[in-house]
């Protein structure tokens, strides 16, 4: 699918994608020459993979999990909540605990795209970057940087990681 280069069909197509203030995410993309449209889906495919605040169902299947494969990876993450679970831990905290450990990861890893901080002898002029491929994986467009920068602007619950209110 060619992408829209004027900010009408552009903005149209961030609101479908459920973009907050799709017209911004437009206007930078067809003003500033930002590839917007690639920087705000692949966030968006990141924030799936974080922990809903709305979601405590996860805690269930990892106690399932380690109840079930002690030793296997990653039963320490049962066995921790199990611990949790015992001293009265409330499940909003673990969700938003883990929640804001997987989105300082991922803001992380976008810092980690744009710049690898490599000070070794022999491979402190190497890099990586996120691009535009096509269909077939092949190269076609440009970088897409700076993401650590629209990372907390993506949050699903529109609160930028601020705690929740509670009433």
């Amino acid at each position: 699918m060619p992408v829209p280069d004027n900010q009408k069909e552009l903005t149209e197509l961030f609101k479908a994608l459920g973009a907050e203030d799709p017209e911004s995410w437009a206007d930078s993309q067809t003003t500033e020459g930002i590839n917007q449209l690639h920087r705000f889906l692949f966030l968006r495919q990141a924030w799936q993979r974080v922990v809903s605040e709305n979601d405590d169902a996860w805690i269930d299947e990892e106690l399932a999990n380690y109840k079930q494969f002690p030793v296997q990876p990653f039963a320490g993450i049962g066995k921790a909540l199990k611990r949790m679970e015992a001293k009265g831990v409330e499940r909003e905290d673990i969700v938003d605990l883990v929640r804001g450990m997987q989105v300082r990861l991922l803001a992380d890893f976008c810092y980690l795209l744009d710049d690898p901080s490599l000070d070794e002898a022999g491979v402190a002029d190497l890099g990586w970057a996120l691009v535009e491929a096509n269909d077939d994986c092949e190269l076609a467009g440009t970088v897409i940087g700076g993401l650590h920068e629209s990372v907390l602007s993506t949050d699903p619950t529109g609160r930028e990681m601020r705690p929740r209110n509670k009433a």
